[in-house]
């Protein structure tokens, strides 16, 4: 998290990685994309996500490039931060975000895993924080 907001620095994380060539392809097709995470998040802070790329590669810390995204578009309050991280938390859980959901897991061999019903239990299974 940054100052509490869910998913917010592994949007930056993606940036910075795909800028040095490291972001693994398969990340490649919804970076920045407005019906995926970082479109969501982009439109929750009111900016561009082209010109959020364009911030974070000039460098700073995920605290400084929050401030920023809240300067340019709109300050979170508390209810946003809530609102916002469950619906993070949630993604891909009988949403719009299912279908993608269920392919990755087709694709990953582990279709029958009802265990992974989000986003970010899948994200939490590829990165090896769940078994």
């Amino acid at each position: 998290m940054t100052n509490g907001m869910m998913y917010f620095p592994r949007m930056l994380d993606k940036i910075r990685l795909h800028a040095r060539g490291e972001l693994h392809e398969d990340y490649h097709a919804n970076l920045g994309a407005a019906r995926a995470a970082d479109g969501a998040c982009s439109n929750l802070l009111r900016v561009r996500y082209d010109d959020l790329r364009e911030r974070v590669l000039q460098g700073g810390t995920d605290e400084d490039i929050l401030e920023w995204c809240f300067e340019k578009g709109r300050r979170l309050n508390e209810g946003d931060l809530v609102v916002w991280n469950g619906f993070a938390s949630k993604l891909g859980w009988r949403d719009f975000a299912t279908p993608m959901l269920e392919r990755m897991k087709k694709a990953n061999g582990i279709s029958d895993r009802d265990d992974i019903a989000t986003i970010s239990d899948l994200i939490d299974f590829d990165e090896g924080r769940a078994t």
